[in-house]
């Protein structure tokens, strides 16, 4: 079974690590998240998984028990929000480019191919390269910082200003940043990478605008592998019912670039190399509701599950208080 570590958050506020190994999961004594354990295992020279097996270990929890009742936080986080990024990349899957070209070819001339298609099969050729070499740039975006990083069972809020709340199933890698400026890849984490497509679709050159979104994390961070062939299902419920459903792939087996490649691209910028930072990292999707004509609505709940993570990220849908009146700016 997957080796897995989970923030726990208990009835009286304190934190803990959670490690869950071969159908066990225990709390580790003395460490209160996981960036410190990271940390501990950086300044060791030994792997992350080496450091949490050999944690003391506490009492054991039930993974579900404590799921339903909300003691999970997202599996990473940082003291200072400024100082973790969530980024992503699109276009990244074998199948990704079909729900980006049928949203963006309206407004491309249909005798020529439009940007995202051209995009994506760039990346189908150029984004798996031999070991040493630089392979074919994804797209990147940006989503913000730890103030926008939600996790299980918390509403994903459109803001006031959103045309659109669509869920993107996905696979997120988890970094630190070491003193060196070298980045650790911690594990992976099981994702809703939350963006407005209707303000997408509207202009591809607004994707920015609809990426500068909330994301949610599972509870879980898989540590000590790196999943090849990921299959999933994503879907909304409504009112109790299920109004949309479809499986969902990922993992590189199922991607049109190397997760080294994506990596190197992100990691080429000095400024994302500063030490101490934790970087959350979306490797994008093939699946979206948005492209089979679902509109969500607020108080859809949008449900996300894949092996090998055991437990689902499940987030309701909400709007977000505040105004459409113009943010004015004082001149001093």
């Amino acid at each position: 079974m997957s080796l897995r570590l989970l923030q726990h958050r208990a009835v009286d506020g304190t934190r803990s690590v959670v490690l869950a190994d071969l159908g066990v999961a225990q709390v580790l004594l003395g460490v209160a998240s996981v960036r410190e354990l990271a940390e501990r295992a950086i300044a060791a020279g030994t792997s992350l998984a080496t450091t949490a097996r050999t944690c003391p270990k506490g009492a054991e929890i039930d993974l579900e028990q404590e799921l339903a009742a909300g003691r999970f936080l997202a599996p990473i986080d940082h003291d200072d929000p400024a100082h973790l990024l969530m980024t992503g990349t699109g276009l990244t899957h074998l199948g990704s480019a079909e729900g980006r070209d049928k949203m963006h070819r309206d407004a491309a001339a249909a005798a020529h191919q439009t940007d995202s298609m051209r995009m994506f099969l760039e990346g189908l050729e150029g984004g798996k390269p031999d070991p040493g070499a630089v392979g074919q740039q994804p797209e990147w975006f940006y989503k913000g910082d730890g103030s926008q990083l939600l996790g299980p069972g918390q509403a994903l809020e459109m803001p006031s200003f959103a045309q659109d709340g669509g869920e993107e199933p996905e696979l997120a890698g988890i970094y630190l940043i070491g003193a060196d400026g070298t980045p650790f890849r911690l594990g992976f984490a099981l994702a809703n990478e939350f963006s407005d497509h209707v303000t997408e679709r509207h202009n591809y050159l607004w994707l920015a605008h609809s990426k500068l979104r909330q994301a949610a994390l599972g509870a879980e961070l898989l540590i000590d592998e790196t999943p090849a062939d990921v299959r999933g299902a994503s879907r909304i419920v409504r009112d109790g019912k299920v109004v949309w459903e479809k499986p969902f792939l990922s993992g590189e087996g199922n991607m049109s670039h190397a997760l080294s490649n994506l990596e190197h691209h992100h990691f080429k910028y000095d400024l994302f190399r500063r030490p101490g930072d934790i970087h959350v990292h979306f490797f994008g999707t093939a699946t979206l509701s948005f492209s089979d004509g679902i509109r969500t609505q607020v108080g859809d709940t949008f449900e996300i599950e894949a092996a090998p993570f055991t437990l689902p990220l499940r987030n309701p849908l909400a709007r977000a208080a505040g105004s459409d009146a113009p943010v004015a700016v004082k001149v001093l």
